[in-house]
């Protein structure tokens, strides 16, 4: 017994950044941009806090489900830009939205998704009639420099949900770790205690793009393959991938090497850009309001972040009462 996605909820920052904008700040240009990442625009939060979105996205995903947050047993939030350290993002949710059930947060960077899902299982494991509500969730223009090319056309800021219900659509998934602070970080609060030795500081996301690029293409291929043979199924099987929305690149690099048809990897990263563990849910929310979620389907996930950290996972879709009703 695992779950079964029963509800989807997005939501995102009324403020859209075109790439037209940012050039007019920064030496880029929207084919720039565009022929290097496939990012047309992304939104970002203005007065908007990460709660704001976080509970639009859970609401919305409570009424795809037909649950009252008071049936809610847990829920998980995975970010890595909360508004604040304490109190923690679920728990800000908890608040809002009058659920009475514990509250955590977890950070596994752009992965966060994934992690969450597994975590969720070992709940199922111990509880089956359980109902929880994950939130994927990240503002990250906070953490990017704005003078920075290379990195601030790349990120956005987002929110998205899932409630998981008694079911066992979950067929598999894997999760990885691998210690690496040089391929991509961001520093955490330097505090101002007497007794430090300060170093200079740096509140800014850095990345090496060549290095994310190889491991983000090398590590989703290498997990789709064992999550496909954990389940005894073949790239054929497939009927959509939802990889991390990082870059249109690595989309079609990861396509070509899984001998898996483009199509079937849908993206919305022209217009949301990289949300971090936000772009998964957020996608498979889109791809369910459109009608494009069919029961039966069959779903491969797949995402990559600092850390480094990696999850993919296979699901069947059920349809939620959105979908069924379409």
């Amino acid at each position: 017994m695992s779950f079964s996605i029963s509800g989807t909820g997005s939501s995102l920052p009324r403020e859209i950044v075109t790439n037209q904008r940012l050039g007019s700040f920064l030496d880029t240009s929207d084919e720039w941009i565009k022929s290097r990442t496939g990012i047309q625009e992304r939104h970002v939060c203005t007065e908007e806090t990460l709660r704001d979105l976080s509970v639009n996205a859970a609401i919305d995903a409570l009424a795809d489900a037909g649950i009252e947050a008071a049936q809610l047993d847990l829920i998980i939030c995975s970010t890595i830009t909360p508004d604040h350290f304490v109190p923690s993002l679920s728990c800000e949710v908890q608040k809002a939205i009058g659920a009475l059930c514990p509250a955590f947060d977890i950070n596994a960077a752009c992965s966060g998704f994934l992690y969450a899902l597994d975590i969720a299982e070992g709940y199922f494991k111990k509880k089956k009639d359980s109902k929880i509500l994950i939130i994927s969730a990240d503002a990250m223009s906070k953490l990017v420099d704005w003078r920075d090319r290379s990195i601030c056309v790349l990120f956005a800021d987002g929110a998205g949900a899932v409630v998981l219900t008694q079911g066992n659509d979950l067929k598999a998934i894997k999760l990885t770790a691998k210690g690496d602070d040089q391929v991509i970080a961001a520093n955490g609060p330097q505090g101002n205690s007497p007794f430090a030795v300060m170093e200079p500081y740096d509140p800014f996301v850095r990345m090496s793009g060549q290095e994310v690029y190889r491991f983000a293409v090398s590590s989703s291929v290498r997990d789709l393959a064992n999550v496909l043979e954990m389940s005894n199924l073949q790239e054929g099987d497939i009927d959509i991938v939802l990889l991390h929305q990082a870059n249109a690149r690595i989309l079609e690099a990861v396509s070509a090497r899984m001998k898996i048809p483009q199509d079937k990897f849908p993206s919305n990263i022209a217009h949301c850009g990289n949300t971090s563990s936000a772009s998964i849910p957020i996608l498979l929310d889109e791809l369910n309001r459109a009608g494009k979620l069919k029961p039966g389907m069959m779903l491969a996930m797949s995402a990559f972040g600092g850390g480094l950290t990696t999850g993919a996972c296979i699901l069947r879709w059920q349809g939620t009462n959105l979908s069924n009703h379409q």
